[in-house]
């Protein structure tokens, strides 16, 4: 199953897996990983992985101290050049390896992880959701996820991200020129199937979420100045509607 999500994700001309990681307590989606990062090593195309890890907040008062463990773990087993996982397939910019993160409580003292990661023998580039000001100085860059802007939701899935995205590129290329910019692009959303369902959704329009949210950063990125990533949310989170891994959402005939 893995390696042919591999071979469907290439020949949609997508080059890696960021993967969800909720830390080594996880077993099944640690094992998961793992089987991945192993399969992309053998791929000859040189295929990427990286880690999302999505911040530990089941002990609000101990959160910098759980995600420490966490990432420590994640960088002796898959991330450093001596990993126990071969690493040679982990993503790099520049050199250094690429974390993403994915905030929950808001109880982690990041500077605290900044300093303590720094000390790692590959220092990592740590990537946060959204221009956060408070931890710009722990982060390396910023990521831009799926939702619609200060407008909010419609009810009928007309805000499909474009507020949010000319906000995210504006504020990376005014603010934080300097630091690491990973677009965001997705097919639409919908969470009517899952379980904590909020019931909010946008449209795909044909498939035009997907191709107007993937040529957004055009406006504010060029040759001169390349954006470094383009992040497509999601390859198979069906429970959420922005799923890629059948193609575009098109239209029924």
């Amino acid at each position: 199953m893995l390696q042919r999500q591999i071979g469907d994700a290439k020949q949609l001309g997508i080059s890696g897996f960021v993967v969800n990681w909720y830390g080594k307590q996880h077993r099944f989606e640690d094992t998961s990983y793992a089987l991945l990062q192993q399969l992309a090593n053998a791929d000859s195309e040189g295929f990427k992985v990286a880690l999302m890890y999505d911040e530990n907040d089941s002990d609000p008062a101990n959160a910098t101290d759980a995600i420490l463990d966490d990432l420590n773990y994640a960088y002796q087993r898959y991330i450093s050049r001596s990993s126990q996982i071969r690493s040679s397939s982990y993503l790099r910019y520049n050199g250094q390896p690429v974390i993403f993160i994915f905030p929950k409580g808001g109880n982690a003292d990041w500077n605290r992880v900044r300093q303590v990661v720094n000390t790692w023998e590959e220092r990592p580039l740590l990537i946060y959701k959204d221009p956060v000001e408070k931890w710009a100085g722990a982060f390396d860059g910023f990521y831009a996820w799926v939702q619609p802007g200060k407008s909010g939701w419609q009810r009928d899935g007309s805000n499909w991200g474009q507020e949010y995205l000319h906000y995210f590129y504006t504020t990376m290329t005014h603010n934080y020129p300097q630091k690491l910019a990973v677009g965001g692009a997705w097919p639409g959303f919908n969470d009517s199937r899952a379980s904590w369902s909020r019931n909010r959704h946008m449209d795909p329009r044909c498939g035009r979420t997907l191709e107007e949210s993937l040529q957004m950063f055009r406006r504010y990125y060029d040759s001169s100045r390349p954006l470094p990533f383009m992040m497509i949310e999601t390859w198979n989170d069906y429970e959420e509607g922005t799923n890629v891994e059948g193609g575009s959402h098109g239209c029924k005939s």
